[in-house]
């Protein structure tokens, strides 16, 4: 059975779907049979980033449409043969709620053994319903002081839906910005997120 795991953030901007094709990539090159679900509907991305955007014949707007389950929206990425991915529908105005999601991930999981939600940035009901299946939550954060508060929203959203196990990956690290003061430092970042 499948572990899902939801990649979130408190922005946009933080390289939250570059964290999902990345880990995806390295948990299917492992041996693990992963599937990435893109829930940040009207920006999808996934399909460029893992370079499937050819050869995608159906989507979860598909799905939630009804002309295909979501094991036909799913498109096996060419170069790692674990890897699978069901893109984000094309129409930013699709919706998909806490019981769908739960759903599609129930259904998904003797497939698989991680399930990866690409969830969308922020706090409203997007992020709320897309991270309902999940065991884990990962929130990406940025050395940006505004990001760091609102991975602490983030965190806070996670707890309430009964997600305790929460891990944090911080990104876009950039030493000028660290030096001149204009950004925390890495020490400060690691705190606010221990704390």
């Amino acid at each position: 059975m499948a572990t899902v795991i939801a990649v979130t953030s408190g922005k946009g901007g933080t390289g939250k779907s570059s964290i999902c094709s990345g880990m995806g990539y390295a948990l299917a090159k492992q041996g693990s049979r992963t599937l990435i679900i893109e829930l940040d509907f009207g920006l999808r991305c996934l399909d460029i980033m893992l370079g499937v955007k050819d050869i995608i014949q159906h989507d979860l707007g598909d799905v939630l449409a009804g002309k295909c389950d979501i094991l036909a929206a799913s498109t096996q990425i060419k170069m790692a043969q674990n890897l699978s991915i069901v893109c984000a529908p094309e129409d930013p105005y699709a919706t998909l709620d806490a019981d769908q999601i739960k759903e599609i991930c129930e259904s998904m999981r003797k497939y698989y053994d991680y399930i990866i939600i690409d969830a969308p940035a922020g706090i409203d009901d997007g992020m709320v319903v897309a991270t309902g299946g999940a065991d884990m939550g990962i929130i990406v954060v940025t050395p940006e002081y505004s990001s760091l508060r609102n991975a602490e929203i983030v965190k806070t959203t996670l707890e309430e839906q009964g997600i305790d196990k929460i891990a944090y990956v911080v990104n876009k690290i950039d030493l000028k910005l660290i030096e001149t003061g204009k950004a925390p430092t890495f020490e400060e970042v690691t705190k606010n997120i221990r704390d």
